[in-house]
């Protein structure tokens, strides 16, 4: 019974041990998985991030019905259209009038990439013209195997025109991005601007609010919505409905009056 007794302490002393070693086994693996889960999103996460949320068929026809009087229904068409080597994502971008989808008004293609390290933004979100229009028309409603190819898209990166540049929006708000060119603007021609300046942001919903506007030499406003931003919401599931609401129908318009404001707006 001695020997008994004097093992019993060493019993207690190492099941105390095997204890104190689980625990610690099971924090460490607490800690990889809190870590795993709380893992900081990367730059080039941000960038994916923000070129999913700019794809898609979005319209501005629930702004249009509140206040016809400064916004039209506008269809914008986004998609995927090549990579470039360094991971950039290109994609090509449209409006159109909500009824006339087939004949857009402004093509344009974007890239999306990390902003430099040196500067205090998440993305940059960049536009360039095409240099052939025409054969782009409706890229996004084609089969895959009738648009131009990746090679032939980088070749036809045309004029560099915007950079935007966004940063996560702060917890509590709305949005996941938001942003704009840097001060001073774009230089811009059309309808007498010196200059352009360009917001933007991307909401949870993948909504995306934009605002463009063209600044004389006097810093007047020359074009441009000046009540506030285009609001593009992704398309609904019956977007039949309404197909012959007045708001389709601007053809009273001016052209410079019925495009002005949309994203984008460079000539």
């Amino acid at each position: 019974m001695g020997k008994d007794s004097d093992s019993e302490p060493d019993s207690n002393g190492w099941g105390r041990a095997r204890g104190l070693v689980v625990k610690t086994l099971v924090l460490i693996g607490g800690a990889i998985l809190l870590k795993r889960f709380t893992k900081s999103t990367t730059r080039w996460d941000h960038a994916r991030i923000v070129a999913r949320s700019l794809n898609g068929e979005k319209f501005s026809r629930e702004q249009a019905s509140r206040d016809p009087e400064n916004f039209f229904n506008i269809r914008a068409s986004t998609c995927p259209a090549a990579e470039l080597v360094d991971g950039s994502k290109v994609l090509y971008f449209e409006q159109a009038f909500w009824r006339t989808p087939q004949k857009p008004f402004r093509q344009r293609f974007f890239m999306v990439k990390p902003c430099p390290k040196d500067q205090k933004c998440d993305v940059e979100v960049s536009t360039y013209a095409i240099r052939d229009m025409e054969e782009y028309k409706n890229f996004c409603d084609r089969p895959r195997d009738q648009r131009p190819l990746p090679e032939e898209v980088i070749g036809d990166i045309a004029e560099h025109l915007t950079t935007i540049h966004l940063r996560r929006c702060e917890r509590g708000k709305r949005c996941l991005y938001e942003g704009s060119t840097p001060p001073g603007g774009f230089p811009n021609s059309w309808n007498g601007a010196a200059y352009c300046t360009s917001e933007l942001s991307i909401l949870k919903n993948n909504e995306i609010h934009t605002w463009d506007r063209g600044y004389d030499d006097d810093g007047n406003q020359v074009w441009g919505v000046r009540e506030g931003p285009y609001e593009f919401k992704p398309a609904p599931a019956s977007s039949f409905n309404g197909m012959f609401s007045p708001l389709n129908f601007p053809a009273s318009q001016p052209m410079e009056k019925r495009i002005e404001g949309s994203f984008v707006l460079q000539e």
